[in-house]
């Protein structure tokens, strides 16, 4: 019964809500904020993150995972063994026991994994294995916001797969991969999975299965053609001018820009396109500092430099630093001898007479060339763009689309196994490092995406495999017949096995009307004395606002009918 639910309705927009999806879920009573990023779960969004919850679980089992949990506190001792306790940097929660023993808030559980299974594997007869769980965990963001999209404290699937070798980790992989096709489908989400970067899970492969929505905060790119996409940290671009005509050298000259630092301010001031400027970026990395390079129109990806150079981690480098190896401030660095590696994207490659810093403040050089300067690679480092042609069918044409990441996965092969010495002995007694994948669902991430991608001026428009209730039963009057023909289509409908919330409130119809929009049921039977005179109630479905009459007799096999199709 309504009156007996913790559903505490606003109806004013909540001042600190960012995005469509935290702003329904406040004023809809699903979550109330408890700490910066940290929320109590009300009872109609635990019954939608238990239903994505048992998805998930449901087709992890089918697909040979077996669920255990593991401790949400971890000792720092297995984060140092991989190097990530002083890598993860400050999002990691750490504290100390009484004891003055350091240990760490679980984000994610390689290393406590790893360790189990190093513990208890011990011949190519114990392989595979693939294990996950659904925990709460904790990342210590430095802005949580949006809601249940970034927050602090979220619930989250993690599995992990072991294997024998790479190709045996890969056949885990796609089938995992299929899993997650299945588990979004049955969500009732529009999802594309898009080819991505590691970040600092780490690993060499990688899809993100992102849920489309205007508001997204990931940028997608896909082929018209084929079915290439990816995120655009990830999304490959064409090397299109390799082995071209180049260009004499030694022609430049040496051009006055005092204070014009950016790409827009040297444009205006000598009167030249983006398209003719070649950006250099310092940024400093494991292996040193290293120069990259892209059209003065383009946005180099550092994820992409990272991958190019081989390196760990990879950052914009302190000002401190540009002028060290520049000898100039930031917005004056040049390639032209510059002391070191120098990465420059394939677009660069065949252009002519385009303008860079000087190495010296308040100037630019104009009508340099490739040869000026020493290239340690030609690379994709630029962030791919609609209209680019298809670096894989090299037919279709690039678009873009706005997501939502809700899932990913990743093939780590044996890059927490090796420092962890998780090995296993082979056929013929040699010691061999396990390979593994790893594999996260974002639980809450999952409901708030849902909710961005279904949702109108009124409110959520819940996919019917998800929504808290499938069905809310509306009576007009709570004294009389209509509470009486509601009692009975409510237990009619439990009989039948559909979720019904019977809204029992003395409140106007308008009230229970738009609460009823806010929470986003998928379906509404409402009931009136005007229609039992009639011998009918209406039937209202939340999406396309369709009405249709029906006895009250059919409501319970006509719900029978439309979950059977979900």
């Amino acid at each position: 019964m309504y009156s007996q639910l913790l559903i505490p309705t606003l109806r004013e927009e909540p001042a600190d809500a960012e995005v469509v999806s935290h702003s329904l879920m406040l004023r809809a009573g699903y979550i109330r904020k408890l700490a910066a990023g940290v929320y109590s779960y009300l009872p109609l969004c635990l019954k939608v993150l238990r239903k994505i919850e048992n998805i998930v679980r449901e087709e992890m089992v089918r697909s040979g995972a077996q669920e255990l949990l593991l401790p949400v506190v971890m000792p720092a001792e297995l984060w140092i063994e991989t190097g990530r306790w002083d890598f993860y940097g400050k999002e990691l929660l750490r504290f100390r026991d009484r004891h003055n023993r350091e240990f760490c808030i679980g984000p994610t559980h390689e290393e406590a994994i790893t360790d189990l299974l190093r513990d208890n594997v011990r011949s190519y007869r114990d392989l595979p294995k693939n294990c996950f769980q659904i925990q709460t965990k904790f990342r210590d963001e430095i802005r949580p916001r949006f809601g249940l999209m970034r927050g602090r404290e979220f619930i989250m699937k993690d599995g992990y797969s072991f294997d024998r070798d790479e190709k045996s980790a890969h056949a885990t992989y796609e089938t995992m991969y299929e899993a997650y096709k299945r588990i979004f489908n049955r969500c009732g989400l529009k999802y594309r999975s898009v080819e991505a970067g590691t970040g600092t899970i780490g690993g060499s492969l990688s899809h993100e299965f992102q849920v489309l929505a205007s508001s997204g905060e990931d940028e997608i790119i896909a082929c018209d053609s084929c079915e290439y996409a990816a995120n655009v940290e990830k999304a490959e671009n064409l090397r299109l001018c390799e082995g071209s005509e180049a260009a004499m050298g030694g022609k430049f000259t040496r051009v006055e820009t005092p204070a014009k630092k950016s790409v827009g301010e040297v444009c205006e001031f000598l009167k030249v396109s983006p398209s003719n400027i070649v950006k250099t970026l310092i940024f400093e990395t494991d292996q040193g500092p290293v120069a990259g390079l892209v059209r003065g129109d383009r946005t180099l990806k550092e994820a992409k430099l990272r991958d190019a150079i081989g390196c760990e981690r990879c950052h914009l480098a302190e000002e401190a630093t540009v002028i060290a190896v520049s000898g100039a401030p930031s917005g004056f660095a040049g390639p032209v001898g510059l002391k070191i590696p120098v990465y420059a994207d394939y677009e660069t490659e065949g252009m002519k007479d385009f303008i860079v810093g000087a190495n010296e403040n308040d100037v630019h050089l104009a009508g340099v060339n490739i040869c000026d300067f020493s290239v340690t690679k030609f690379v994709d480092i630029r962030a791919a763009c609609a209209g680019d042609l298809c670096a894989r069918c090299k037919k279709g044409k690039y678009e873009t689309h706005r997501g939502i990441e809700v899932g990913q996965v990743f093939y780590l092969g044996t890059k927490y196994s090796e420092p962890m010495k998780a090995s296993y002995l082979d056929e013929s007694g040699q010691s061999k490092a396990i390979h593994m994948g790893c594999y996260g669902i974002g639980i809450g991430r999952t409901a708030a995406a849902a909710i961005e991608q279904n949702h109108d001026e009124n409110g959520i428009i819940w996919p019917l495999p998800i929504a808290p209730f499938h069905i809310e039963i509306i009576p007009l009057a709570v004294d009389s017949a209509v509470m009486e023909v509601a009692q009975k289509i409510h237990s009619e409908l439990l009989d039948a096995g559909v979720e019904v919330l019977l809204d029992d409130r003395d409140e106007r119809a308008g009230v229970k009307f738009a609460d009823a929009d806010l929470i986003g049921i998928p379906y509404r039977v409402v009931i009136g004395k005007k229609g039992l005179a009639d011998g009918v109630v209406e039937l209202k479905r939340r999406a396309d606002g369709h009405l249709e009459k029906i006895r009250p007799i059919d409501v319970a096999n006509k719900m029978k009918e439309l979950l059977s199709v979900v």
